[in-house]
C-alpha cells in the first residue's frame, strides 16, 4: 500500500518582508505545490494523500483563499484526508464547519474530524487525532492511540497526528509520546506514524516521520528540509519505506559575511548575486567587521540594487555588527567646508569613541559620504 504524507500547507500564509508583488507570487507558489503534490501522487500511483494538520494558516481566512485552495485539492484524483491542527483547529470558528468550506468542498476531501479509526478501504485505516483548540491540555495523538483497540489481523493502520514530540525519558503530556508509538509499531498495531508541525522532513524513529512543509516557511538556518512530500510504501510485512520528493520552488536563505575592505564587499555581493531563482528567493543577510566610508557606501548601493532582483532582501540584525570607521583621507576627499566639515569631524570623533552613539555616528558619516559623492558625480 502506497500513500503520500504531507503537512503544514498553511494556505493563506503571509510574510511581513514580502511586498505585494512578491507576496502574490508566494501565495501562488503554495497553491502550485498542491498541484505538484497531486502529480506526485498520480505518478507514484498512491492510493490517497494525508495532510497531517495546519492545512490552513488560520481559521480566519478570506472566502476566496479557502475556495481556491479547495479547487486545487479537487484536482488531485484520489482521496485527500485533512487533519485539523493547531493553526486550523476544530473550534467554534473552524474553517472545516464554515459555510464556504461546505459550499466548495470537493468530493475527494475527507476531514478527519473525530479522534479514532477512519477506514480508507477494507484492510487500511487511519487512526486520527484532530486538534479541537490551539492549546489542548494533552496530546491528541497520544490520547487517541491509547484509546483505540488493536486493529484486526492483517489490517494496516496508519496513525495521523500533529504537534511536537516528547524526547525519550522526558515528561510532558502536551507532546507526542514517541516511545509509546514505537512500542505500537514494534507490536504491529501501527505500521507508520504520519506527523505534522515540524516544517523540515524528519525521521523521529523507525516508522515515525514528519513530512515537513511542501513549500518553505522559514529561513534555512532554522528550516533545513522543507519543500518536499513523502511517498510512503507500507508492505504486508516489515518496515515502511519513505521517499522524499521535492515539490517546493521557493527559498529563504540566511547568509553571514565578515567585512574589512571593499574587496570583501565585492565578494559578499558576488555570493548573493550567484544565488539562483532570485524572484523566488528571500535573503536575510548579516555583516560583521569594520569598513571605511567607501566600502560602506558601496555595500549600501549594491544591497539596494539586489532588492530589485530578489523577492526580498532583509538585514539580519541579530547577526549584524558592522562598524564604519572612516580614514582622514576619506573625509578630505569630500572637500567639505565650514559647518559641514565641522559636523563631519564631530561625527568622526563620536564614531571612533566606541560609545553608545558610535553606531549612529558611523551611519551618519556613511550617508554623508554617499550623498556627497553622488553630488560630485563620483
Amino acid at each position: 500500500m502506497r500513500f503520500v504524507h504531507t503537512a503544514d500547507w498553511q494556505l493563506g500564509m503571509t510574510r511581513h518582508f514580502l511586498d505585494a508583488d512578491a507576496q502574490a507570487r508566494f501565495t501562488d507558489a503554495r497553491l502550485d505545490a498542491i498541484s505538484r503534490l497531486g502529480a506526485v501522487a498520480a505518478e507514484q500511483e498512491a492510493e490517497f494523500v494525508v495532510v497531517c494538520g495546519d492545512v490552513f494558516e488560520d481559521n480566519r481566512l478570506a472566502p476566496g483563499v479557502i475556495a481556491r485552495s479547495l479547487d486545487r485539492i479537487a484536482a488531485i484524483d484520489r482521496p485527500v484526508y485533512l487533519l485539523p491542527g493547531n493553526h486550523d483547529p476544530l473550534d467554534a470558528a473552524s474553517i472545516y464547519t464554515s459555510e464556504v468550506f461546505a459550499r466548495h468542498r470537493p468530493a475527494n476531501v475527507v476531514v478527519l474530524d473525530t479522534p479514532g479509526v477512519h477506514e480508507v478501504r477494507p484492510g487500511v485505516e487511519l487512526l486520527a487525532a484532530p486538534w479541537f483548540s490551539k492549546h489542548p491540555t494533552g496530546d491528541p495523538l497520544t490520547e487517541a492511540v491509547a484509546a483505540a483497540a488493536p486493529p484486526a489481523p492483517g489490517v494496516i493502520r496508519i496513525a495521523v497526528g500533529h504537534g511536537g514530540t516528547l524526547p525519550v525519558g522526558a515528561q510532558d503530556q502536551r507532546l507526542i509520546d514517541v516511545a509509546a508509538l514505537s512500542e505500537r509499531i514494534t507490536a504491529g498495531e501501527l505500521r507508520y506514524v504520519a506527523l505534522g508541525d515540524r516544517h523540515s522532513v524528519t525521521e523521529v524513529a523507525q516508522g515515525i516521520w514528519y513530512s515537513g512543509a511542501p513549500e518553505v516557511t522559514n529561513f534555512d538556518h532554522k528550516e533545513t528540509g522543507s519543500g518536499s512530500v513523502l511517498v510512503v510504501d507500507v508492505p504486508e510485512e516489515g518496515p515502511s519505506t519513505v521517499t522524499a520528493v521535492r515539490v517546493g520552488t521557493w527559498r529563504f536563505a540566511s547568509r553571514e559575511f565578515p567585512l574589512s575592505s571593499e574587496r570583501d564587499v565585492a565578494a559578499a555581493v558576488g555570493a548573493l548575486s550567484a544565488l539562483p531563482d532570485k524572484d523566488r528567493t528571500v535573503v536575510k543577510v548579516g555583516f560583521t567587521g569594520t569598513v571605511g566610508l567607501a566600502a560602506k557606501a558601496e555595500l549600501d548601493r549594491e544591497i539596494e540594487a539586489l532588492r530589485a532582483r530578489f523577492a526580498a532582501v532583509e538585514l539580519w540584525e541579530r547577526k549584524t555588527d558592522l562598524a564604519v570607521l572612516p580614514g582622514e583621507s576619506e573625509l578630505e576627499s569630500l572637500e567639505l567646508t565650514g559647518p559641514a566639515a565641522a559636523a563631519a569631524q564631530e561625527l568622526l570623533g563620536v564614531a571612533r569613541s566606541g560609545g553608545e552613539r558610535s553606531t549612529d555616528a558611523s551611519g551618519a558619516l556613511a550617508l554623508l559620504y554617499r550623498l556627497t559623492r553622488q553630488e560630485v558625480g563620483a
